[in-house]
């Protein structure tokens, strides 16, 4: 019997896209780290980037030890170190920040999927190291004064059971729609932080983009960013809550980028995947029904335009294909 069970196949597909994953971050780092604002925040990146280093050569040992190619992932090819700096006041840090955000969703899903010690103490580990550091980020931000908190509310002083059916409408024509819960408002306002980031992340990449049609593509995300703010922000007006978000910090006018095409692609998928997770999470705890119609209708928008980026990934031929489940002929 072998000391070590032989790879499943869905560890073999979640440790794929891990390594594409944590190559991007490294190639991102890269970039970032010589054009630090400060000590403060070169050192989040710098910590950053030793532990996920020492783990992408985990990865590698796993694959090569079960006699596996390894993924292409992002290499020197897809970074521009020398390129001007495209993020200023924190703009990098917030990035940074919201990325991390990505990967301990995705390190729950993939520890789900693992069934291998090795395996699932890779991602104990990995999700050790960005829980650290998502924090260590959002802590500079708040010290910074550029991460904005989610709005203050009363405490609440009793518990009440909902006895009546029309606290599940939110589409009453004869009675006022009752204010949101804090549930629904947390996850409206983390819909508008996001967004509002990702804008402004669709803006530099437009900046920067190579490509016209990719260039077109990403202002798309932009104009789709701007309507989810202005439908989740005009739910919180209607509540007399002032939708006050971050200011994120600011691009640059840098036409060179520092990134391939490919690589900006490939993030921009992720935090379309950020986006869909979060409006699910929306559509499932919230309890008013054009709460729910509202996250469905921003996911629907977020998931065609996640699908034109594949499209546009396999017409350039930069999207690697995963692991077969069988030899192909």
């Amino acid at each position: 019997m072998p000391n070590q069970p032989t790879i499943s196949s869905s560890e073999v597909g979640t440790l794929w896209l891990t390594y594409q994953e944590k190559t991007f971050i490294l190639r991102l780092l890269e970039y970032l780290i010589p054009k630090a604002d400060d000590h403060k925040s070169e050192k989040i990146m710098v910590d950053l980037y030793k532990d996920l280093d020492k783990n992408v050569e985990r990865i590698k040992h796993i694959f090569e030890k079960a006699g596996s190619a390894l993924p292409v992932g992002f290499t020197s090819q897809d970074v521009n170190v020398e390129a001007p700096r495209l993020f200023e006041n924190g703009l990098d840090i917030m990035f940074l920040r919201m990325i991390k955000e990505v990967s301990m969703g995705l390190y729950t899903l993939n520890m789900g999927k693992s069934y291998r010690e090795d395996i699932i103490n890779l991602y104990k580990d990995l999700t050790a190291i960005t829980q650290g550091c998502y924090n260590d980020c959002t802590q500079y931000l708040l010290e910074k004064g550029i991460l904005t908190r989610p709005p203050f509310v009363p405490m609440p002083k009793t518990n009440v059971n909902i006895n009546d059916m029309k606290y599940l409408s939110g589409l009453n024509i004869l009675s006022n729609t009752r204010h949101i819960n804090t549930v629904e408002l947390s996850s409206l306002f983390h819909g508008m932080e996001t967004n509002n980031m990702g804008m402004t992340l669709m803006f530099a990449f437009t900046q920067v983009a190579e490509e016209k049609e990719v260039k077109q593509y990403f202002h798309k995300g932009m104009e789709i960013s701007k309507k989810i703010l202005k439908n989740f922000g005009g739910i919180l007006l209607e509540d007399d809550i002032t939708p006050t978000i971050s200011t994120v910090g600011n691009v640059t006018s840098s036409k060179i980028s520092p990134f391939s095409d490919k690589l900006m692609l490939y993030c921009n998928s992720l935090l379309c995947n950020l986006s869909l997770g979060g409006n699910a999470f929306g559509f499932a705890f919230s309890l008013r029904s054009d709460l729910q119609m509202k996250a469905l209708l921003a996911a629907k928008d977020v998931a065609d335009y996640a699908n034109e980026g594949n499209k546009l990934m396999v017409k350039n031929g930069w999207l690697e294909k995963p692991p077969a489940t069988s030899l192909e002929r």
